[in-house]
């Protein structure tokens, strides 16, 4: 097993191989805003003010999904400085994109910025990371899960892709309120409340049929589109103390058409090592590291990595390298055992 290395390491080593300018802001992505934020208002038009049929309404209720979530993919890349650098707009533009999944954008800063990239998988700090099995002993969730055949555990799992990019969001300024300020635990709420009081004015507006259309089926879509990535991103993967993207991460191989409009959210191992660099580049980061570390960088079709979260339990063993389920199955990590490509159903117990 090749020893792990802070992501520092590897940053500095990749400046030394990619043109100054990658290190830029690249104002110019905020012209995703357009098209996106235009289908979800022309949608809401053609929901509200037609008498359209529903399968066409049903498609244009996809379609704002579809459009919320890469609404997502930016708020990402601008709240971490890569697209503008004005705190104030990057952090009004933020609320924005994030709007729809009622995150916090000083939340997230600290959450994802600073926690969850600082201290990407480990084990006690990461607040994204999955815990071990041990850590749940007695839990009645877990007892509940140990009773369940593998595959019904495996639907709930992806039916709670639909909502848990908003609910972590409130999971995590419940568990870090107390280390908040005063101002700051004043701000956290309001910049979460303040996007669902006006979805339910809305609600109330449109009536709870459009309301249906136009917001609660989008955002599941929103959210389960988010989290296939996010759960791909680390959940494969071994929790480690030392910071190494190499290892705790993964990347998904997309169409191009589909990172075009997903923008490069795809390639999540560049994201780690240079997260500050906008994600336009990420195919130029993403070719210099697997010309520097060609047996340790890794990447997976994101179907094919979908599929091996199916087939896979989601607590690590007390290795922290496999993952076990409650009925005890035990499956390696990527690195460590885990074939993803050939990965089995697991029997029904």
């Amino acid at each position: 097993m090749n020893e792990l290395q802070h992501l520092g390491v590897y940053a500095r080593e990749l400046k030394k191989h990619l043109p100054k300018e990658v290190f830029d802001p690249v104002p110019g992505r905020l012209w995703w805003l357009v098209p996106h934020v235009s289908i979800v208002v022309g949608c809401v038009l053609l929901i509200t003010l037609t008498a359209l049929p529903l399968l066409v309404k049903l498609l244009l209720s996809v379609m704002i999904g579809g459009a919320f979530a890469c609404l997502g993919f930016l708020g990402h890349e601008v709240l971490h400085g890569s697209v503008v650098r004005r705190a104030w707009l990057r952090d009004f533009i933020g609320a924005v994109c994030f709007w729809p999944f009622g995150v916090s954008t000083k939340l997230w800063r600290r959450w994802h910025n600073v926690e969850h990239h600082g201290q990407t998988q480990h084990p006690d700090l990461d607040p994204d990371a999955f815990d071990t099995l041990e850590a749940y002993d007695g839990h009645v969730g877990v007892r509940f899960l140990a009773k369940l055949p593998p595959r019904v555990r495996s639907l709930l799992y992806f039916v709670s892709f639909t909502f848990w990019f908003s609910l972590h969001a409130i999971l995590v300024r419940r568990a870090v309120r107390h280390q908040l300020s005063k101002q700051d635990r004043l701000t956290t709420r309001w910049q979460t409340l303040a996007p669902y009081a006006f979805w339910v004015a809305f609600g109330v507006l449109v009536g709870p049929a459009n309301f249906v259309l136009i917001y609660l089926l989008p955002v599941l879509i929103g959210n389960f589109l988010v989290i296939a990535y996010i759960a791909t991103n680390h959940g494969l993967n071994p929790l480690t103390e030392t910071n190494d993207p190499l290892e705790n991460s993964l990347s998904v191989v997309n169409p191009r058409w589909l990172d075009a409009l997903h923008l490069n959210f795809s390639h999540h191992v560049e994201h780690h090592v240079l997260p500050s660099v906008n994600p336009v580049h990420a195919p130029k980061i993403k070719a210099a590291l697997k010309r520097l570390y060609p047996d340790r960088y890794k990447e997976l079709p994101w179907f094919v990595a979908l599929k091996a979260l199916w087939f896979t339990p989601r607590f690590y063993g007390r290795d922290r390298m496999s993952l076990v389920g409650p009925e005890g199955r035990t499956y390696g990590t990527l690195g460590h055992g885990l074939d993803a490509r050939k990965v089995q159903p697991r029997d029904e117990a």
